[in-house]
């Protein structure tokens, strides 16, 4: 007779196939979206949709709400809202048409075009940006009034600062050199964009296999060798496939022409070049990165997710939640700064209806990304998926003929479905 007392008693239970490979169910959902998505209007626009022109167009059409969707995602996850950064938006992008036409070449007298002037109007911007945002998070933090109260004001306040600061006028054209912050006009050409494709496929496995090698150090369970080599194929698979796409999008014949005589050359016959990826994109790869890096690996990313977790309980552990606040609207602000130069590049001139509707855009891409209204979660990563689901839905929808009206109705649906399956998503995990 065997003494069952013998017998070791096992301290854990086997994991299941889908706990192995730690799959973001939510993540694979909003993929699987956009893929159906972006099939669909293929179908329905006869394959226009998935041409690498229009690819290249919902590339550059994405960027300045994905730009500030990164930094609404810190904004929302410490519980607060920021109801004015398409007005700021608006304000930084006439500060700096105002400072490249008329401050540089009347007041410094460097004329226009001048190889200084995009430098300058940049770094105007961008401390505009930074200082307005700034000034939102003091009344915020330290005068105490609500983000709403204080960003609805700021909503109505920048829009028409901007439209004083160019006396209602659209303001053009803006300095070459400017422009190639826009798309089109600024490009990093074929090889060059292999060069970068490379360097980042190689960089996303490498940080893939190093957060292997630390979990397993630490004792974490981690996916099996299969499932690691799998997820790193396709996701260097997916950056190297954009950058073929962007590649495979031809310059005219007649620009390419152009281009070609500017330089005081002669265009060989036959010649095809891609425009590759364009410096906008490649700002919104490094934005990304960067807040990536600021949410996961800094002081300052684990005090704004413990914040929104829970603020009373931040504030007694020591965090100065009031200068974290100013910290965070200046974020912000200095990221709408970003998207001003980009969405005003884009246009080749400062309109006074640039960033309309964005604060709406902004905020609908956090939340469809899975960034929590009630605070303490959101990534990067899905907002800028949302973004680029939004920007998706209202290209194809165009694309299709729908009136701009149904448009926004459709919009607003998606943002309320994708809310309530986030809440129903949270409540299945145990989550509150």
């Amino acid at each position: 007779m065997v003494d069952s007392t013998s017998q070791p008693i096992p301290t854990t239970t086997k994991r299941s196939l889908f706990q192995q490979l730690e799959l973001d169910m939510r993540l694979l959902g909003m993929i699987g979206a956009f893929v159906i998505l972006c099939i669909g209007f293929d179908l329905l626009t006869e394959g226009r949709f998935l041409t690498p022109r229009n690819i290249f167009n919902l590339a550059i059409q994405t960027v300045s709400v994905a730009i500030m969707a990164c930094g609404m995602v810190f904004v929302i996850v410490t519980r607060h809202i920021d109801l004015s950064v398409g007005a700021l938006l608006a304000t930084c992008s006439a500060i700096m048409a105002v400072t490249q036409t008329d401050f540089v070449p009347n007041t410094l007298g460097l004329g226009l075009n001048h190889p200084a002037s995009w430098a300058i109007a940049l770094a105007v911007g961008l401390a505009a940006g930074t200082i307005i945002g700034a000034f939102h998070g003091w009344m915020i933090g330290y005068l105490t009034i609500p983000a709403f109260i204080v960003t609805l004001g700021g909503f109505l306040v920048w829009r028409n600062v901007a439209w004083y600061l160019t006396d209602g006028q659209t303001i053009g054209p803006l300095d070459a050199n400017f422009l190639k912050f826009g798309g089109t006009n600024g490009t990093l050409g074929e090889s060059l964009s292999w060069a970068i494709g490379l360097i980042l496929a190689a960089l996303a496995v490498w940080v893939l296999w190093t957060a292997r090698r630390s979990r397993a150090a630490h004792g974490f369970p981690v996916k099996p060798l299969w499932a690691q080599a799998t997820l790193s194929v396709l996701i260097a698979g997916a950056i190297l496939g954009f950058v073929a796409v962007l590649n495979a999008y031809s310059i005219p014949e007649r620009r390419l022409a152009r281009m070609f005589e500017a330089r005081g050359e002669v265009m060989p016959e036959g010649l095809e070049v891609g425009y590759g990826l364009p410096f906008s994109v490649l700002i919104l790869v490094v934005v990304a990165v960067a807040m990536t890096i600021i949410a996961r690996r800094t002081r300052f990313g684990r005090y704004v997710f413990a914040t929104g977790g829970n603020p009373d309980a931040a504030e007694l552990s020591g965090i100065n939640t009031r200068l974290l606040t100013v910290k965070i609207f200046a974020l912000m602000g200095f990221l709408c700064a970003l998207s001003a130069v980009v969405a005003s590049a884009r246009l080749t001139f400062h309109a006074n209806d640039i960033g309309t509707l964005d604060e709406l855009r902004v905020i609908a891409a956090a939340v469809i990304g899975g960034t929590a209204l009630s605070g303490g979660f959101g990534t990067i990563y899905g907002a800028i998926l949302g973004a680029l689901i939004m920007q998706s839905l209202q290209s194809g929808m165009a694309m299709v003929g729908v009136d701009a009206p149904f448009q926004n109705i459709v919009v607003g649906t998606v943002l309320v479905l994708a809310v309530l399956i986030d809440i129903i998503y949270r409540k299945r995990l145990g989550e509150k």
